[in-house]
């Protein structure tokens, strides 16, 4: 079972400058709210409570302001400072006394997932007693990401941005591992690029046959919002959204309310603190 999950919000975000100069990308907006809001409320969906993100340098403060220690959401959430990118697997690193003796979920700060069937995926994903978990999505360009090759409901093999076509099935953004990802973390040797890379962390896990997979069906969306043009599309797709439906994805109040972690009295404060604006509306409808 896993209780702990780490979100990976830093990164230079080189490919949304100007605007990441001064700000972590995740602190920037993903249509109506910070696209931190996204990564936590999957962990939320999942029934995970103790979060720690990890941020640039210098940046903590600036979470601090927009996330607070998550007590308004019935959650706990810390934070520590990552000095330079260094892959992925760093998480685990920089995480390492946040993890202790559990096992752990980590999410990527700027991946968006939205869809039905995702919080059930989400939920047993998060029974994980031992091994990895990754999740799978058909992609269209899966020469941009790491893809698992599935023979026979088996992960034959996982490449990081293969040249020849594999397979389509994209590696996303959010990973379930067992206590010992910690101890292959600080045994993995850089690559070419010289990060440690999170495809041969799995690989690990499948040399060992500890690795399962779970797929992301066609009902569910999952952008990595790393490029402008995602950040745009993204934001249009989740205005549709909210529109039609009436409702806002990854309201985190919302989530935590259903879920009973606070009530409605915490609401109303959190209202009075956002002001007049759309979101804070929709809080007011929530406690009518």
């Amino acid at each position: 079972m896993i209780k702990k999950g780490i979100i990976l919000a830093g990164g230079t975000g080189s490919r949304l400058r100007p605007s990441t100069l001064g700000v972590n990308k995740q602190l920037i907006p993903l249509y109506d709210k910070p696209l931190i809001y996204y990564p936590l409320s999957s962990l939320m969906l999942a029934n995970i409570k103790d979060i720690l993100i990890i941020v640039n340098k210098g940046q903590i403060n600036n979470f601090k302001n927009i996330l607070g220690n998550g007590r308004n959401l019935g959650i706990k959430i810390s934070y520590k400072e990552q000095i330079r990118p260094s892959g992925i697997p760093e998480a685990f690193i920089i995480g390492k006394n946040f993890i202790g003796k559990n096992n752990v979920a980590l999410i990527l700060g700027d991946n968006f997932f939205y869809g039905k069937g995702l919080t059930g995926l989400l939920e047993d994903a998060k029974k994980l007693k031992d091994g990895c978990c990754i999740f799978l999505k058909d992609v269209n360009n899966p020469e941009n990401y790491g893809v698992a090759q599935v023979k026979k409901n088996k992960i034959h093999k996982v490449i990081e941005k293969p040249k020849k076509l594999i397979s389509k099935k994209a590696i996303v953004g959010i990973y379930f591992f067992d206590n010992k990802v910690v101890k292959y973390s600080l045994n993995l040797k850089p690559s070419k690029r010289n990060e440690t890379e999170i495809v041969d962390l799995i690989n690990i896990y499948k040399t060992n046959k500890k690795l399962k997979y779970k797929e992301i069906g066609r009902g569910s969306t999952w952008s990595d919002v790393g490029k402008i043009d995602d950040l745009h599309n993204v934001s249009n797709y989740i205005a549709s959204v909210e529109k039609i439906q009436g409702i806002k994805i990854a309201c985190l109040e919302e989530i935590a309310l259903i879920k009973k972690w606070i009530n409605k009295k915490q609401i109303r404060t959190t209202v009075n603190k956002l002001g007049n604006n759309p979101y804070a509306e929709y809080l007011k409808k929530l406690i009518k």
